[in-house]
């Protein structure tokens, strides 16, 4: 079911338990928070509505970290946190720069803000990206080779991979699936990994964009760590001893409002 209106702040917190703890108990919950078991009953019951979850009786558990939600249900999920994000990190890219932007809802946002830009140069493998920025005459967009992934646009594959090492780019604009507690970033698709970790390795600048939701999410497949990237934007402040290992790496956070 899509997400009709965004979580409240308890809500938001009890799913980031949910997916950092793999399940939790109404018992739990009421010890965590100053509600009611009945007002947490509401919240795990919407919270499974909007397929975030799986429920059951007395608790919760989070979704498999096999697959990922549907694309539309991700594309509307903490809607105006990606766009705040996009909006800041847009604003860092300079006027005629080259970068690179991977698959993904908040990259796509990302597109959308860069729209006001001149003369900038882009290699991707979103579909939906490049579809956008193409509208702009005086950008240049450079679509990857590889096979597109129908559900949601993305060129993935070994010739993706080998396409993406011909460049060098000026930044690259990465989006992720899940950061676990120790930096890993993780996503679901082994070969959507394989390309997103030559945008990394091709780029002079490492941008990513992340909304507080994605840290303690679980997913399957390790793409790298946190402290690869140079500067990280998200809408909250992470866990302190997550802003602890950025700053011990020399990774800029930006929180975006």
């Amino acid at each position: 079911m899509p997400i009709e209106k965004p979580l409240n702040e308890r809500q938001s917190k009890i799913l980031k338990a949910i997916e950092e703890h793999g399940t939790v108990t109404i018992d739990k919950l009421e010890s965590t928070f100053n509600v009611t078991p009945q007002t947490l009953r509401r919240d795990l019951n919407m919270l499974a509505e909007y397929e975030l979850i799986q429920r059951f009786h007395g608790g919760a558990s989070a979704n498999n970290s096999t697959e990922n939600m549907s694309y539309k249900d991700r594309q509307i999920r903490f809607l105006s946190e990606k766009e705040a994000i996009a909006r800041e990190l847009a604003a860092n890219i300079p006027d005629h720069s080259s970068l690179f932007i991977n698959i993904g809802t908040t990259t796509e946002s990302i597109a959308k803000a860069l729209m006001n830009h001149t003369g900038l140069l882009v290699v991707t493998n979103n579909l939906n990206v490049a579809s956008l920025l193409s509208k702009k005459e005086d950008f240049r967009v450079i679509v990857t080779s590889g096979e597109v992934r129908a559900r949601d646009g993305g060129i993935v594959g070994e010739a993706t991979m080998s396409f993406v090492q011909q460049f060098r780019m000026d930044f690259g604009i990465i989006g992720i699936s899940a950061i676990d507690t120790d930096g890993a970033l993780l996503d679901y698709d082994y070969r959507e990994v394989r390309v997103a970790q030559a945008i990394i390795e091709n780029s002079r600048n490492v941008y990513l964009a992340a909304d507080h939701s994605k840290f303690g999410r679980r997913a399957m497949v390790k793409l790298g760590n946190i402290t690869q990237a140079n500067t990280l934007f998200t809408d909250r402040l992470p866990e302190p001893k997550m802003v602890e290992l950025l700053e011990s790496h020399d990774v800029t956070l930006h929180i975006c409002q």
